[in-house]
């Protein structure tokens, strides 16, 4: 959401460009929200091949969807079905208008706070999670608790995060483990096996 993401290279400002996929290239606006950026390209790149095969026809979750480039660039790479959660409207109407201009069939957008989400929501059964909370929030390890709580996740899912890189990796639940750790800029991000 707010204040957690380096800028985008290589796009515009006030847009964001999809890497690959079925809208490769396609720029969709940003909502003006102070701090609010897209996951750098060439991370969504290197998360993405991490990705490869396990994303055709996956059921994904971006929790704190902020820009959608994460949620996007999935369903351009045939995601089945990415549920978008953001609480801020401005950034609600930004994921509202990219999915009417790509006519993102498999996108669904639920205007609400992440947590009151995960504990309230009925609507388990995800493949691929996405959490990129605000770079101020150290609550990715309460967030992978709820997530695994609450059934959430599909048998063998993955979770990606993206965290400030001066935080300390989330406490996971007990089976869980870090995949894949890499940082770029002052991001730390990778690939949670659950």
């Amino acid at each position: 959401m707010v204040q957690r993401r380096g800028q985008s290279s290589g796009s515009p400002s006030g847009r964001l460009r999809i890497v690959a996929g079925k809208w490769r290239s396609r720029l969709l606006r940003i909502a003006a929200v102070p701090g609010l950026r897209p996951t750098a390209e060439r991370i969504r790149e290197t998360l993405f091949n991490w990705l490869a095969p396990r994303i055709g026809g996956a059921r994904c979750l971006d929790l704190y969807a902020g820009t959608g480039a994460l949620g996007f660039e999935a369903l351009s790479r045939d995601a089945a079905e990415v549920v978008f959660v953001e609480k801020s409207s401005l950034a609600v109407a930004a994921l509202e208008t990219a999915r009417r201009e790509l006519d993102a069939a498999g996108a669904r957008i639920e205007e609400r706070d992440a947590f009151d989400f995960l504990t309230s929501a009925d609507d388990g059964g995800f493949d691929i999670v996405f959490l990129d909370p605000p770079f101020a929030d150290e609550s990715l390890g309460e967030l992978c608790r709820l997530l695994e709580k609450h059934g959430w996740l599909e048998e063998g899912a993955v979770v990606y995060f993206e965290q400030d890189r001066k935080h300390a990796l989330p406490d996971l639940p007990e089976s869980w483990s870090i995949r894949h750790d890499k940082t770029a800029g002052q991001v730390r991000y990778g690939l949670i096996a659950t």
